[in-house]
């Protein structure tokens, strides 16, 4: 959600014919930043808790406001940020495939409960999520797929 540029407008040509070929996204959750773990602070014992990672993650903090104001769009759906957040890459038509990383099984079935997201991505939901990321590149993603064509 946070770094596009590549992805919306770079790699744009090679998504569309003759090539038709996807991508694979990874670290949809910006290194766990779209959890909203860390809206409050970094918890102890967190990846950003390390000092390694603190220091190579750290300009990921920047965007905690966007996540906050996401948490809300979440709620309004009925799902988590994280769930939003997945399920906003799952819907672009140029994904092959999200990359989880889970740490444990129960972050990843709860990850997977993205795809029950997927349908209540309406237009108006996600002209929402827009006008919080305000990092739209001036060629437009395409939208639109449906959810059965994921399984």
């Amino acid at each position: 959600m946070f770094v596009r540029d590549k992805m919306e407008k770079d790699y744009l040509p090679i998504f569309r014919a003759p090539y038709k070929i996807g991508t694979t996204i990874w670290s949809p959750l910006n290194s766990g930043i779209l959890t909203g773990k860390y809206n409050k602070g970094i918890p102890e014992g967190s990846r950003l808790a390390q000092k390694n990672y603190h220091d190579m993650l750290k300009k990921n903090l920047e965007n905690i406001p966007k996540v906050i104001e996401l948490e809300e769009v979440a709620k309004k759906i009925g799902c988590t940020v994280a769930n939003l957040a997945l399920a906003w890459c799952v819907v672009n038509q140029n994904v092959s495939t999200v990359i989880l990383g889970a740490s444990n099984v129960q972050q990843l079935k709860d990850n997977l409960e993205c795809l029950s997201v997927v349908p209540k991505l309406t237009p108006e939901v996600l002209e929402s999520i827009e006008a919080i990321l305000k990092n739209k590149p001036a060629q437009e993603m395409t939208y639109g797929r449906e959810f059965n064509n994921h399984l």
